[in-house]
């Protein structure tokens, strides 16, 4: 599947900073909220945080900022919210915890290989 430009480069950016079980759910048809949701896990809250803190950097470097941010002090679930997409960053433990592709099973689902 070719995802939109924003969405391509933001798991780019994840994979810079060694991030894993890359997943992107296309919600078009499914939510108004946003048409797809971007999931990476990080192995520890620092790692989290930093790639969270990696993708809004890099993308605001493009001209891409978010209209909101959600969690990244507290590195268990960071939410980067882009209107058009929503990256979500997650401690392993969150992930398992919350199920995001489980509560977006309809979704169609793309895992995102770590192989460059």
């Amino acid at each position: 599947m070719d995802f939109p430009t924003d969405v391509t480069r933001a798991l780019d950016l994840a994979l810079e900073l060694k991030a894993h079980e890359l997943v992107v759910l296309d919600l078009r048809g499914i939510s108004t909220a946003t048409d797809f949701f971007v999931l990476v896990s990080g192995t520890s809250d620092v790692q989290v945080r930093a790639i969270a803190e990696h993708v809004v950097d890099e993308l605001k470097v493009e001209g891409v900022r978010p209209g909101h941010i959600e969690g990244i002090r507290g590195g268990r679930w960071v939410l980067l919210d882009y209107i058009d997409f929503v990256v979500h960053v997650l401690h392993p433990e969150a992930r398992i915890f919350y199920q995001l592709e489980d509560l977006w099973g309809d979704a169609p689902r793309w895992d995102v290989s770590n192989e460059s």
